[in-house]
């Protein structure tokens, strides 16, 4: 009755008649470092996506960056869960059919981002080096609290011999943002000091 009174609304003298047919169930695979690997039964109608949700996604160790669809043996699409979840980019989404398997690697080199920041947490880098301005946004940015004008960056550098560790400061001006972060970086922006008067 509701799709003959919204055609009616645009033609006369006509005969309507809807079925439904039942949507299939199909089965895909979920492999690699899976919160639940394993078999999954999902609808027809599913897609890259909205299986890896269903599956759970990566698991602590499992890489946020380079998740990947395959079919017969070959990469049907790659997706960058940071891009997605951050600004709703499902460009690399695709339609599931039967058989396919979604590969979860193992994580990628990563950062620590902690102090006054949105969210302090360790961050999974697209590739070996990244620019610090791009690690900042995964953590929210710099909040008003944060000191403005630097940062402190811990390394572990093995090549130093006995002290492999090391701490700099860099600034937050276009040169400081430019520069890049690797693997094992620790990255701590520190609040901005409180004077209390009397």
């Amino acid at each position: 009755s509701v799709l003959r009174a919204q055609i009616s609304k645009t033609y006369t003298n006509f005969q309507l008649s809807a079925t439904l047919g039942q949507l299939r169930s199909i089965q895909i695979f979920v492999v690699g470092q899976a919160r639940q690997p394993g078999v999954f039964t999902v609808s027809s109608l599913s897609t890259f996506v909205s299986a890896l949700f269903e599956s759970g996604g990566p698991s602590v160790s499992g890489s946020m960056r380079n998740v990947q669809l395959k079919r017969d043996g070959k990469v049907i699409s790659t997706i960058d869960l940071y891009q997605f979840i951050r600004q709703g980019d499902k460009s690399a989404d695709a339609q599931l059919l039967p058989g396919d398997v979604i590969v979860i690697p193992p994580a990628g080199p990563r950062v620590a981002v902690l102090g006054a920041v949105d969210t302090p947490a360790i961050y999974e880098l697209k590739s070996a080096q990244e620019p610090m301005a791009e690690v900042l946004a995964y953590g929210g940015g710099v909040l008003s609290v944060t000191t403005p004008l630097k940062v402190l960056v811990e390394r572990i550098d093995t090549s130093k011999g006995r002290a492999p560790r090391a701490v700099e400061e860099r600034a937050l001006d276009t040169a400081g943002l430019r520069s890049t972060l690797r693997d094992g970086d620790v990255v701590t922006h520190d609040r901005v000091a409180v004077i209390r008067l009397a």
